[in-house]
């Protein structure tokens, strides 16, 4: 199963991680893991490319992790906001439909 880890904020995303295998078929060839990996590194390069400051990163198989920087614009805190919310309702709606491989867990920090 794939495990998302969404981190907010006072109302903010301010990290999120993804981890495994959906398992739904073998690794290179599951549909599932190939959207959640889609979505969530669309997000990050969002990120990249539209920030000033640079989040904290890491990228490997089977496993993303990011954080943005605490000390933020309010710029870059709006245009993270509008990336990482757009991440999240889209892992949202994809949960809905395969559940058995998808687990999204939101945290209040």
């Amino acid at each position: 199963m794939i495990q998302v880890n969404i981190n907010y904020r006072d109302d903010c995303i301010v990290s999120f991680s993804v981890e495994g295998h959906a398992g739904f078929a073998d690794s290179g060839s599951d549909i599932y893991c190939a959207a959640v990996s889609a979505v969530t590194q669309t997000a990050l390069l969002g990120l990249l490319d539209n920030l000033e400051a640079t989040p904290e990163y890491t990228v490997e198989k089977g496993r993303l992790q990011c954080r943005l920087p605490q000390a933020l614009s309010q710029r870059d805190r709006e245009r993270a906001q509008v990336i990482l919310s757009t991440m999240e309702s889209g892992l949202t709606a994809m949960r809905e439909s395969c559940a058995e491989y998808l687990q999204i867990r939101v945290r209040r920090l």
